[in-house]
């Protein structure tokens, strides 16, 4: 009981607060390790080995601290231990911040292109500068179902396997990939190993995704839609997800992106190449809320079983 109660807890505070902007957050800590890293490592000869021991380091690094300071706290100070583990769920989980600047990205792009190609370099990687209205809003809806997955599902699947100190290990491995993860010059070697963790971290928990927005949507007719389509990404677990969402909205997903300069086309998802509104949000955020309430209730009714 008092596990569910930690954890519902901790989701009520990021539907109310969303990432706390004033409080030091962990993923910051991981990044600036992650950068300290790959500044001093990401030269000279054995890049994949030394972006592997960077990756390995860190991810159990963070887990056997996670592991020893609760352990800790239940040794010497058992009534800290519940209000410092709500506080971990709380920082793991990103579905309100995310919602927020989605419909940003919506208001803003609405109001200028301008406005809105430099909202949505909040929340995507790819260069914005040459972005149309549509790309923007399509970038946006891509990048909330995808983390649908990453901020929200994958946190609390790690959570139901291997606790807290599990959820914070998938954090590392999330932030390891968004940072050196990339397919190009600098990081295809140094950040190879980190990525294949997180395509591992993240390949039950994207399919699990794409099945409960499916589930809270009615959909589930499109199954064999998001499997099919899914398939098509290059990534082998963000399809999925993106898939799921373009069937629910019957839109279209992909094309040509442009990542540090240099142009990668992504497989189409999807058939109908509509253009996208303020009410395709609306919709799509009211799926991801449905979803991550329908996993929350998941994981809760599991830690009361």
């Amino acid at each position: 009981m008092e596990k569910t109660l930690t954890l519902l807890l901790a989701w009520v505070a990021d539907l109310v607060w969303g990432d706390p902007v004033a409080l030091p957050h962990p993923v910051v800590g991981f990044g600036r390790l992650i950068a300290w890293g790959e500044r001093h490592w990401n030269r000279g000869q054995g890049r994949r080995l030394k972006g592997a021991l960077l990756a390995l380091g860190l991810v159990a690094g963070v887990y056997g601290a996670t592991y020893g300071l609760l352990l800790g706290l239940e040794a010497v100070c058992t009534w800290c231990l519940w209000p410092v583990e709500a506080l971990l769920i709380f920082y793991c989980l990103a579905g309100t911040t995310l919602v927020r600047e989605v419909r940003e990205v919506f208001r803003a792009v609405d109001s200028s292109l301008e406005e809105g190609r430099r909202q949505v370099a909040r929340i995507v990687g790819r260069d914005t500068a040459q972005l149309t209205a549509q790309d923007v809003r399509t970038a946006a809806l891509e990048t909330l179902a995808e983390n649908l997955s990453d901020g929200v599902i994958a946190p609390l699947f790690w959570y139901l396997l291997l606790g807290v100190p599990g959820m914070m290990a998938y954090k590392m491995i999330n932030t390891l990939d968004s940072m050196i993860g990339y397919r190009n010059e600098r990081y295809r070697q140094f950040g190879c190993v980190a990525a294949r963790m997180d395509d591992v971290a993240n390949y039950l928990p994207a399919r699990l995704t794409a099945l409960l927005m499916l589930l809270v949507a009615g959909r589930v007719s499109l199954l064999r839609f998001v499997v099919r389509q899914g398939k098509r990404h290059a990534s082998p677990n963000s399809g999925y997800p993106e898939s799921a969402l373009a069937g629910i909205l019957d839109c279209r997903f992909g094309g040509p992106h442009h990542y540090f300069g240099q142009e990668v086309w992504k497989p189409f998802i999807g058939t109908n190449d509509r253009l996208l509104d303020t009410h395709d949000m609306q919709r799509a955020v009211s799926i991801n809320r449905r979803a991550e309430v329908a996993m929350v209730l998941l994981v809760a009714l599991w830690l009361l079983l």
